[in-house]
């Protein structure tokens, strides 16, 4: 069944793509007067501090991930685009809940890490030889959105000459609805997901008959209390795992180059210097520049225990970049800081039991892919008359570049 989706942007009211793209006074706003506050116009609590964001996310007997309504766009309303089946619903609560997860961990393994490294590392080169020599690069188009977009088809195990098919897709099927033009949106959604179905499941049932060292792969032999999964949950599954593997890291990568440009100069050419600077990079960036990661939750009793009095079947906003902004729990945190010392306490991958099973995945492209294009480019500098707002799109992470324009100075 879709869930009925509530506008984020009738919370958030943002005046432009700018402002939703360095929403760091709204945060402020909230963070300072407003910590819990209930929108009358979605009929849904929002909660800003670090403390309330943790608790709504971890405690799952006053709030449930069983929801009819939700700020999250994801699939489509066709049957095709429902990433939940009957058996598997990856949305749901423990205990049910640990079956799903534990499925779908089995394609998240240390030891998977440990294969996918070297294949990271060959397309992360590949990137870079395939940018020759020119003096100026869209990074995002040559780096940020190709390389996720790459890894995950290979992980998964399709050919590489569909790997931009894959690219297309995600960007439809994770689409937030506009105010307007809902439908035309809702029938890109559909579309997106009857074609990556029917492209997918066939190469699942085939897959079957010579597994590899992949993703689909390791979803096929999974096993649970003696259950498997059959050939359409593993389809639903990996139309989950490309939003994670490809829409989160896009996001991360882009905004990690568009903050050593624009929000501080310095950075690029200090961890160049000291890579050992590199992996605290990556994570002060998820605090501070992944702007919108947020989810919802709904009441499952009445209950008071944010200290104002919640009904069952309310709809609570956890707002986790903003929670990374809590003063309580980062020193100065409106301030970009690569060398803050507890800056992985960030909740952009969530907490509690759906903590995202794709962060590891996501920190080992950003590490390897970061570290790779520094060996290569000595420096990197802004185009002049770069306007940030012709540059933006909405995305499930909330607005997110589209191109980033960038004069690069090679060894």
């Amino acid at each position: 069944m879709q869930k009925e989706i509530i506008s984020l942007a009738k919370i958030t009211q943002f005046r432009s793509a700018v402002e939703e793209f360095s929403p760091f006074e709204w945060y402020r706003h909230h963070l300072e007067h407003d910590p819990i506050s209930y929108n009358e116009e979605t009929n849904s609590w929002n909660v800003f501090r670090y403390e309330d964001v943790k608790r709504v996310l971890s405690d799952y007997e006053y709030f449930s991930s069983v929801r009819a309504r939700t700020t999250i766009s994801v699939g489509a309303d066709n049957e095709e685009g429902q990433h939940n089946s009957g058996r598997v619903d990856l949305s749901s609560d423990p205990p049910e809940h640990r079956k799903s997860r534990s499925l779908l961990s089995a394609a998240f393994t240390p030891r998977s890490l440990k294969l996918w490294e070297p294949r990271i590392h060959e397309v992360v080169s590949q990137l870079i030889r395939d940018m020759g020599d020119e003096p100026v690069i869209d990074i995002v188009k040559s780096f940020s959105s190709a390389l996720p977009t790459i890894v995950i088809a290979d992980l998964l195990g399709v050919p590489s000459e569909d790997r931009f098919l894959f690219k297309e897709w995600v960007d439809h099927l994770f689409l937030p609805l506009p105010a307007d033009n809902v439908e035309d949106v809702q029938e890109l959604k559909r579309q997106a997901a009857i074609n990556y179905y029917n492209y997918l499941y066939p190469h699942v049932i085939a897959k079957r008959s010579q597994l590899t060292d992949d993703i689909i792969s390791d979803l096929i032999q999974a096993e649970v209390d003696g259950e498997r999964l059959t050939d359409d949950e593993i389809v639903r599954m990996t139309m989950f795992i490309l939003g994670a593997g490809i829409e989160t890291t896009s996001h991360l990568l882009s905004s990690t180059f568009y903050s050593f440009l624009y929000d501080n100069d310095q950075i690029y050419g200090e961890v160049q210097a000291n890579r050992e600077l590199l992996p605290n990079t990556v994570e002060e960036m998820l605090r501070y520049r992944f702007h919108m990661a947020k989810m919802d939750r709904t009441v499952k009793q009445d209950n008071n225990v944010l200290g104002v009095e919640l009904k069952k079947g309310d709809v609570v906003v956890a707002w986790m970049s903003a929670a990374n902004m809590d003063k309580e729990v980062f020193e100065d945190p409106f301030t970009l800081n690569i060398h803050r010392s507890n800056n992985k306490r960030h909740l952009t991958f969530g907490n509690g039991p759906h903590f995202c099973l794709g962060a590891p995945l996501a920190r080992l492209e950003a590490n390897i892919g970061l570290g790779l294009f520094m060996d290569q480019f000595e420096r990197i500098e802004p185009v002049p008359g770069f306007k940030l707002e012709d540059h933006l799109t909405p995305s499930a992470a909330g607005q997110t570049l589209i191109s980033l324009p960038v004069r690069v100075i090679r060894r």
